[in-house]
């Protein structure tokens, strides 16, 4: 690569990474180039597909805060005030950085870091909550696609009142989190939990891909 095409890279993941941060994943793509100062054909020249460019950026933007996430929840002695942690945690991100909620919603299943990234967060998740049901903090039923379900609305949620009330999702979380408690014991659900296919596909509505 040239060095001014190099430099016109560099442009571009900057403010890529900053639009997805304030806009979220979606953000039109002639407006990153606006904003890199160079034209909207440098941009598809360079990178070719929006996936592409996500893959550039994802990393930096959501996976180091993800995994520290998942480390810390983790490393708690009582498993049950891991989970919590773990679940406002991600939340919290959620609600602050809509490139974050993109991320774990798996919006664009073409960009395979960021698909990468969504599967070490399911995973993650999983044990988490694995953890928390042997210690006898969560009901056993929970699963790690509620948990996935729980945060593509929680990433919607927060979207939609972001600015007008910017701290409704900590409400939400309060309720799942108390829903969760073993005591009093919980009557068993007569709904069975997602399938991965189905959670896929509800991911997929609630990202607004086909």
């Amino acid at each position: 690569m040239r060095a001014d095409a190099q430099r016109n890279a560099e442009k571009l993941r900057a403010a890529a990474a900053e639009l997805f941060q304030e806009r979220g994943l979606k953000v039109p793509l002639k407006e990153i180039a606006r904003r890199a100062g160079v034209s909207h054909g440098t941009l598809y020249n360079l990178f070719g597909t929006r996936e592409a460019l996500i893959d550039e950026v994802v990393t930096g933007l959501a996976a180091d805060r993800l995994d520290e996430a998942a480390e810390h929840a983790l490393s708690f002695e009582k498993a049950g005030e891991g989970f919590a942690y773990y679940i406002e945690k991600v939340c919290e991100l959620q609600a602050t950085d809509p490139a974050v909620a993109d991320v774990v919603s798996g919006r664009f299943p073409a960009a395979e870091c960021l698909m990468a990234i969504c599967g070490r967060t399911q995973n993650a998740a999983t044990r988490i909550i694995e953890r928390a049901q042997q210690a006898g903090a969560i009901r056993q039923d929970f699963t790690g696609e509620d948990l996935l379900v729980f945060f593509g609305t929680n990433a919607l949620l927060a979207r939609a009142v972001a600015d007008t009330a910017p701290d409704a999702w900590r409400r939400q979380v309060a309720f799942l989190l108390e829903g969760l408690h073993t005591e009093p014991a919980q009557a068993p659900l007569s709904v069975a939990p997602l399938t991965p296919q189905q959670m896929y596909d509800v991911m997929g509505k609630l990202a607004g891909t086909p």
